[in-house]
């Protein structure tokens, strides 16, 4: 299957070359780490295989957030974390989009930009929510930052989950099932926030005044349980911007991968130089240290102690939920010929550079 490790070997020291100074540190280390994910250069085990009397190699995962090889333990690590949080009540789904006009100041100052689109969206419906005509009550959010379509363009925006209900005078104040708040109302004061804290920086006057006068994309949809929504959200917070077998060929330098049209639900072939991939893979890199998976309300460290008044006011109608089963024994490695079980014969140190 070909990997997008295969095109950083192939087409990554161009691409270096191209930009060299000006490659982010982040963007470099993401590099070298995806080219060096499970090769001799991080070391591994060498094992036997009694059935065909053969050696096998089994090297380390590079562990970064950005690989696509990389994660699913992760997600199911955080998966099982998030027992303690769920609550017994339905759940939605709302998602703050930043508009077209600020994506190239975003894509410049990442880390301020994406740190105002979390707190403006944040405050926003923590907000609305406490009105008495919707919810009425403290709501638990967990946000996620999200910055890439299916088709690897750069479009920055927040998935929140969120109760669908909060606490309010030792109260728990259920929303509706297919009704949390209303987003015409939502986007607004989204706006408002994220312009008022932006003018703190110097960056606002970079920003056209026309983009204070749109509308703000804001969705919101129901998602079920707190258990679906965990499930629904694990792998957008340690999913990268592609997967390997979405990659269908490279030749000639062209890279060709698929993808699905959001809005027909086909699926697409798109085709771009490996340097176009490149650009487009490495700008859904985050800067170094970045927290994308955040908590707010409810699940903030400064109220969580309220799940448990919450949990147990929910407790009286609603059924206890069952917990998540997942599979946390580490896989038994066996021959990729034979299937037999391998024998650990030996650790391998780590080399200084990929094969």
């Amino acid at each position: 299957m070909l990997e997008v490790a295969e095109i950083l070997r192939l087409h990554g020291p161009q691409y270096r070359a191209q930009f060299g100074e000006c490659l982010l540190p982040s963007h470099r280390r993401a590099m070298q780490d995806i080219e060096q994910c499970r090769t001799a250069a991080l070391g591994g085990q060498r094992y036997f295989c009694p059935q065909c009397q053969q050696q096998r190699y089994s090297y380390h995962s590079c562990k970064n957030r950005h690989c696509p090889k990389c994660g699913h333990e992760q997600a199911t690590a955080w998966l099982q974390a998030q027992q303690s949080l769920l609550l017994p009540s339905h759940y939605f789904l709302v998602t703050f989009t930043l508009p077209a006009q600020l994506r190239s100041l975003a894509r410049s100052n990442q880390r301020t930009i994406y740190n105002l689109l979390f707190r403006a969206a944040s405050q926003a419906l923590l907000q609305l929510a406490q009105d008495a005509r919707f919810c009425g009550g403290l709501i638990g959010m967990v946000g996620v930052l999200h910055t890439w379509t299916r088709a690897l363009l750069y479009h920055p925006h927040v998935h929140f989950i969120v109760t669908g209900g909060g606490l309010a005078d030792h109260r728990w104040l259920a929303a509706r099932k297919d009704f949390l708040v209303p987003v015409k109302a939502l986007s607004p004061i989204f706006r408002a926030k994220f312009r008022d804290q932006l003018c703190q920086s110097d960056l606002f006057k970079q920003v056209p005044a026309q983009v204070w006068q749109q509308a703000w994309v804001v969705h919101s949809q129901p998602i079920g349980s707190g258990l679906t929504a965990c499930k629904y959200l694990a792998p957008y917070i340690f999913r990268v911007a592609i997967s390997n077998h979405r990659i269908v060929k490279l030749e000639n330098g062209v890279v060709t991968f698929k993808y699905k049209d959001s809005t027909t639900r086909q699926i697409r072939l798109a085709t771009v130089t490996a340097q176009e991939f490149i650009r487009r893979f490495l700008q859904h890199v985050l800067p170094q240290r970045f927290v994308k998976v955040r908590y707010y309300g409810l699940l903030s460290p400064a109220d969580r102690h309220l799940l448990a008044q919450a949990r147990q006011l929910l407790a009286a109608a609603t059924r206890k939920l069952k917990p998540v089963e997942l599979n946390t024994a580490p896989p038994l490695l066996t021959c990729p010929h034979c299937g037999v079980p391998l024998i650990l014969l030996s650790p391998l140190a780590p080399r200084g550079r990929a094969p």
